[in-house]
């Protein structure tokens, strides 16, 4: 078998060669998007974990919050450039690249261990905030545009697993390894240590990843013709997309995707729970997301037939339970403050009292994969090209990381909890509408056959409600 997508695979690939259509050829889009999730489960899935801890893992959040403000300020910017940055580098430099700043940035915390010197970390969170615009960018437009029309939610909730399993191994990393230090003010140096190794891995099995041009379906079309473009153009192309409607309707969402982590890693698990605890609820939190996405990609590929009725059902499951999840949310804020703080809960010896906290937490992960995978199978459902949903991903990500930027100093400048929550569940809420109005108005019906929910990986030759186009064989 010729893994990559020459004219002797791709023609037994029309032909109907049942061995090169298997679902894991190594250019077929079900090994790239898996591919994708292990690059992410080693450097966004670790950095998820680290973050998660609260102050990165120091009993002081200062300058975990300096430095994931200055990530997200550079992110902000080159979360909207990544998408032309991927489309001019390629796969293989944008996500290298990317990948490698996570190294820096972790690194950046193991010499805070011994120093306590704020501004390695915050240089290195700035550099982080440009690799972290590429992989992202890199990673939306693989995700949405390689796999068949009427399987993303799948192919996305698949991405989802590997991605958050990365923050339930990370999550048992300081879990582990600070187990009998319930005590300790910050996580030891093998925490860190072993964040990095995962994370240089992340950097070499990008690699891996085929450009778009080289992955083939199993109907034997390519995903797309792409060919990389210019400075110029991709300068263009992103500037139109700030007078884009679609886009323009996307803002709150993307906003609000990432605003809360700062209330939720800091003022929840950081402000209630011990080191070790904060370990252990990381895992189930990106446990959960896990099985959030894997439910929300079902609702989204199988529901119902019609597409946008798929759209509408995902968008109010999502609603339905962020009110529920916000309001429970409420209900735990108003037993603490900022300035009356309770005494650190822990697993093993809080009994009761860390049962509610702990629920709370894991419904947290439920609703952040439910609510950004609603929002990226809407993204993918917009077009099929890899070109223009790497914009259009890239645009998401920027919009989302000035969003997390504010945040983070939101809560540096030690804004109340309740202000914090509230915002939170006002931003998630007003995206909502929005949201369904962009699907009613923007997203095309597919005239497929009923679909056997049993069949996760059939092929399709839907592409929009357009034409599938068959390529020359290169």
């Amino acid at each position: 078998m010729d893994f990559n997508g020459d004219e002797e695979s791709s023609t037994q690939i029309q032909e109907g060669n049942t061995k090169n259509s298997s679902l894991f050829r190594y250019n077929s889009p079900f090994v790239q998007v898996i591919l994708i999730g292990l690059v992410c489960f080693s450097c966004p899935g670790m950095f998820n974990a680290l973050s998660g801890m609260g102050g990165g893992g120091q009993v002081d959040p200062t300058a975990s919050n300096n430095s994931l403000t200055a990530l997200y300020t550079t992110f902000a910017i080159f979360g909207i450039l990544g998408g032309g940055i991927y489309n001019i580098l390629g796969p293989h430099l944008t996500l290298s690249v990317g990948c490698s700043t996570y190294v820096l940035y972790t690194g950046s915390f193991l010499y805070y261990n011994h120093y306590h010197h704020q501004v390695f970390a915050v240089v290195a969170g700035a550099f982080l905030g440009v690799g972290a615009g590429l992989i992202w960018a890199a990673q939306g437009a693989i995700m949405t545009s390689y796999p068949p029309t009427n399987r993303k939610g799948t192919y996305i909730s698949i991405f989802w697993s590997i991605f958050n399993m990365g923050g339930v191994i990370g999550g048992l990393i300081p879990f582990m390894l600070n187990y009998h230090r319930s005590e300790a003010a910050s996580v030891n140096d093998g925490t860190y240590i072993g964040f990095m190794g995962f994370m240089s891995a992340g950097a070499f099995l990008s690699l891996a990843i085929l450009p778009a041009s080289k992955v083939v379906r199993d109907d034997g079309t390519k995903c797309t013709n792409m060919l990389y473009t210019n400075v110029s153009t991709e300068c263009l192309e992103i500037l139109k997309l700030f007078f884009n409607w679609k886009m323009l309707l996307i803002v709150p969402a993307a906003w609000s995707s990432n605003f809360f982590y700062s209330y939720q890693f800091n003022d929840v698990n950081g402000a209630l729970f011990n080191l070790r605890t904060r370990g252990l609820n990381n895992v189930v939190h990106w446990g959960a997301q896990m099985l959030g996405s894997v439910g929300i990609g079902y609702i989204m590929d199988f529901s119902f037939k019609s597409r946008r009725m798929r759209g509408f059902v995902g968008i109010g499951v999502a609603a339905i339970l962020g009110s529920a999840i916000w309001g429970g949310g409420l209900a735990n804020q108003l037993r603490y403050s900022s300035n009356d703080l309770p005494e650190k809960l822990d697993f093993k010896d809080s009994g009761s009292q860390f049962a509610g906290p702990f629920v709370l937490y894991f419904c947290f992960g439920l609703l952040d994969a439910i609510f950004q995978s609603m929002v990226y199978w809407v993204i993918g459902a917009l077009a099929d090209d890899s070109q223009i949903l790497s914009r259009y991903t890239g645009f998401y990500k920027g919009i989302q990381s000035a969003g997390a930027a504010v945040a983070w100093q939101v809560d540096t400048n030690k804004v109340s909890f309740m202000s914090q929550l509230i915002v939170n569940w006002v931003l998630t809420t007003i995206s909502y509408p929005l949201l369904f109005v962009l699907v009613m108005l923007a997203v095309k019906e597919d005239n497929n056959a009923e679909e056997d929910p049993g069949k996760l990986f059939a092929p399709s030759d839907a592409n929009n409600g357009v034409t599938q186009k068959q390529y020359p064989v290169v």
